[in-house]
């Protein structure tokens, strides 16, 4: 919760410092001198609603409620990448380039032939990347494959 007018460091002056710091929390800004720019502005960093004084008690408590089931669900879906990052790393070289493989949609025979290797060999190495990467199935680690890509280091 950010006043706009604070004394000394206004309010959006201090969700620009989390920002740079890399805190990522939810902010309500409240105020009794806001403008359109300035609203656009703290909605444009990451505000997560702007409260133009005066205003009802249950308007501020419904704000507070929202934010914090919304930086609940952000802290789940980091914790969740982070552990298939996680699982990721701990892939082999093989091992990631056959789980590019099998996304690609091919089969254990192909895939043995592109590494050069028995049938047997790609699928011992297909199964060990299906349970490291804790997937029920190619679609389920092709749908992980989508979710590391722009934080895979391939």
């Amino acid at each position: 919760m950010l006043d706009v007018r604070l004394p000394g460091m206004g309010g959006l002056e201090v969700q620009q410092k989390l920002i740079e710091a890399g805190i990522n929390i939810p902010i309500i800004f409240i105020t009794a001198h806001g403008d359109i720019p300035m609203t656009v502005k703290a909605m444009k960093s990451g505000a997560f609603e702007f409260l133009t004084k005066p205003f009802r008690h249950q308007e501020f408590l419904d704000a507070i409620q929202h934010a914090l089931e919304r930086d609940q669900l952000s802290r789940r879906q980091r914790n969740a990448m982070a552990e298939l990052q996680e699982r990721y790393k701990g892939l082999t070289v093989r091992e990631r380039k056959v789980m590019d493989l099998v996304v690609s949609g091919m089969q254990t025979k192909q895939i043995a032939s592109v590494l050069g290797t028995s049938e047997i060999t790609a699928a011992v190495h297909r199964g060990r990347v299906m349970h490291k990467m804790q997937a029920g199935s190619p679609a389920e680690l092709g749908s992980m494959a989508e979710r590391l890509k722009p934080s895979a280091n391939r």
